[in-house]
């Protein structure tokens, strides 16, 4: 795309942006909330520039991939939500990298962290999954990081939807690192039975990676028939969110979801 038809293309992005809507209860005891799900590179980067980014996208719940997995890890997801005005809800290094961080909007039921079955030679995959209430609304949650292995990969995909399945409640939503585009057979797996939310209700920027060259979306947000979607995508331009923290922040960018979840 030439240069001159990007910043042609720049003013509707921060339009649309603007437009995604703010978290609420509804006096039906609906809930609209805010999820971003997030690979943040293990902290590795600009810290203060990632905070600002969560931050500024005023997030119900954080899906995170690639946490801090070592040395004094918790201490480091906890000052993340800290200073991006969360707490940490679940994962990490129990899960093996994805993790979960939430707004004190959010009553929390249960979690748990699952480690996937281990392939020699590759990266241990995992889970990290909640039950949280807003208002009158029960929604399951799911952060995943799929594998590099087109095969490990799709087999995941399978058990990232059953885990879903296993929550036991009628609206969930899952987001990660697929590392897979939408027409790869995973992506389709999960968009088969899923909806895609970007798909559903395109809004921001589409493309994840990288954030100097956006050109592949390989990161998404997942959610079951029933909720509804609002927007979905990379919060290019919105409020709060200055596009040279999206480039410090980490080697993704972030996927925002506005959603609406029902009662019940």
């Amino acid at each position: 795309m030439p240069p001159e038809t990007r910043a042609e293309q720049l003013p509707d992005s921060r339009t649309e942006a603007e437009q995604l809507p703010d978290s609420r209860t509804e006096q039906d005891g609906s809930a609209v909330i805010r999820v971003l799900s997030y690979n943040i590179r293990s902290m590795r980067d600009d810290t203060a520039a990632l905070a600002r980014v969560i931050a500024g996208c005023s997030p119900d719940l954080v899906l995170v991939q690639e946490a801090p997995r070592f040395f004094r890890w918790r201490k480091h997801l906890a000052r993340l939500a800290k200073a991006s005005g969360l707490v940490t809800l679940a994962g990490g290094a129990t899960a093996s990298g994805p993790a979960l961080l939430c707004s004190l909007r959010a009553t929390v039921e249960r979690t748990e962290d699952v480690l996937l079955p281990l392939t020699p030679g590759l990266h241990r995959r995992g889970f990290s999954t909640a039950v949280v209430r807003f208002g009158g609304a029960r929604i399951g949650v799911v952060s995943c990081h799929l594998s590099l292995q087109k095969d490990e990969r799709y087999a995941q995909g399978g058990m990232l939807l059953d885990r879903l399945a296993a929550l036991g409640v009628p609206h969930a939503v899952a987001g990660g690192d697929i590392n897979e585009r939408p027409n790869g057979r995973t992506f389709r797996r999960l968009a088969g039975q899923l909806q895609d939310c970007w798909t559903v209700r395109p809004w921001g920027a589409e493309y994840t990676s990288t954030p100097h060259d956006p050109h592949q979306r390989i990161d998404a947000v997942f959610a079951t028939p029933g909720i509804e979607v609002l927007g979905c995508g990379v919060p290019l331009g919105l409020p709060g969110v200055a596009a040279a923290d999206l480039t410090a922040a980490t080697d993704h960018l972030p996927v925002l979801a506005a959603l609406r979840v029902p009662a019940g």
